[in-house]
């Protein structure tokens, strides 16, 4: 389709989006087709672009909109017309309609991680919150799909310290990704989001997807993840590991706060400190549990001394805290100052507890069932099998290779 060339050309564009936007799919193909024959002039004349914005609705002219709007927003931009940038996106990707920027997802993301440097430009992460979390629904087929903008929208989380708000994309179960990078980095970032959660089980699964995952060479997102795995491990399971964990292992809390004060710098450097502390800080509650597999009672002053806390009252606190955090089961004897500890009460008996297994169970055969369909269709996949026989028969000559020389003896 062409462009009257009789009027004026920036006219002549806004008039064919408004003509072709949201009728059928195939006008918005064409519109579609005519929007990226256009991109250059788009560019060159984006001043004169800007104010067509005007005539356009965000949602009934979405893909031009989009176009214009990206196409606006390429130079440099700053800092005092960066609210106002932040303000248009903002609008457009809340009013947006999704059916017509999935037709230009590379444009729709650019227009996203240009708004989200415009947020931290600006040093106000929480603006680009709930907007980032709007496009990652409406960029997304479905909930399964990891998008490029996940990550984004998960920095801005921690950096905003909206953990909650971050713990909405983490429930997804992700079984489409494009880009192993993204997938590093949401599990990076998520990971930190859940520690400021304290759910520290679902920041180890997401540290370990890092750390773990194949890659031709360490990347720097996988060294910090080993980092942070290592200090929730700590914290969540008390088991050693190298040398901070030493210390921890042992038990003895004047040890491990002498070390970290001997290392301080070094954590301050990497980011860490806030978490080595409240590794201290767990080693007060593995040493009160460790009690709990030996005495059946035990004065809070007791357990005090045991644990190296100041008083009694001190130990009391700790284990009130743990009592009411599920991490023990114990009763309080407030005359005597005698703590009685106590086995799991549950009998995984009552309707919550049995539809809390049902919901599990059904969770794991849906999830069985998404990867028997994943494996069915990787093994059927040409691109797979070429790659497979090639490394088979690689394999092959390996194995006649490492056979090991026979002697008579």
């Amino acid at each position: 389709m062409n462009l009257n060339m009789n009027m004026n050309y920036v006219e002549s564009l806004v008039l064919q989006t408004k003509r072709l936007s949201g009728t059928t799919p195939d006008d918005l193909n064409c519109l579609h087709s005519l929007l990226k024959q256009s991109e250059e002039t788009l560019r060159t004349e984006s001043a004169r672009f800007a104010s067509s914005l005007a005539d356009l609705d965000p949602f009934k002219h979405s893909l031009g909109y989009l176009y214009i709007l990206e196409a606006c927003t390429a130079g440099t931009i700053s800092k005092e017309l960066a609210n106002e940038l932040v303000l248009s996106i903002a609008r457009f990707i809340s009013e947006c309609d999704a059916e017509q920027i999935r037709l230009a997802p590379e444009k729709f993301i650019s227009l996203c991680k240009r708004f989200k440097d415009q947020v931290m430009q600006l040093e106000a992460p929480i603006r680009g919150v709930a907007p980032l979390l709007t496009a990652i629904r409406k960029l997304q087929s479905s909930s399964e799909q990891l998008t490029t903008l996940h990550p984004d929208f998960l920095l801005l989380c921690v950096l905003a310290k909206c953990y909650k708000t971050g713990l909405c994309v983490l429930e997804d179960d992700i079984f489409e990704v494009d880009q192993p990078k993204d997938f590093f980095l949401y599990c990076y970032y998520g990971g930190m989001i859940c520690i400021g959660q304290k759910r520290y089980r679902k920041a180890l699964e997401l540290l370990h997807n890092v750390v773990t995952a194949p890659m031709s060479s360490i990347n720097a997102i996988a060294v910090e993840a080993y980092k942070k795995y290592i200090l929730v491990s700590l914290i969540h399971l008390g088991q050693p590991y190298i040398d901070l964990v030493t210390c921890y292992g042992n038990g003895k809390i004047s040890e491990l706060e002498a070390y970290v004060e001997e290392n301080r710098d070094k954590f301050e450097n990497d980011h860490n400190l806030g978490l080595v502390k409240q590794v201290v800080s767990s080693m007060y509650k593995r040493n009160i549990q460790r009690l709990t597999q030996t005495y059946l009672t035990l004065s809070l002053q007791d357990i005090a001394n045991t644990v190296q806390l100041n008083s009694p009252k001190e130990a009391e606190m700790h284990v009130l805290q743990m009592i009411q955090d599920g991490e023990i089961y114990a009763t309080i004897n407030q005359k005597d100052g005698m703590v009685r500890f106590l086995e799991d009460p549950e009998q995984y008996k009552t309707c919550e507890m049995i539809e809390r297994i049902d919901s599990s169970i059904q969770r794991i055969m849906t999830l069985s069932k998404k990867l028997t369909a994943i494996d069915e269709h990787i093994s059927c996949d040409p691109q797979y099998l070429a790659k497979a026989g090639r490394e088979r028969q690689r394999l092959d000559f390996d194995d006649l290779d490492s056979v090991p020389q026979k002697f008579n003896i």
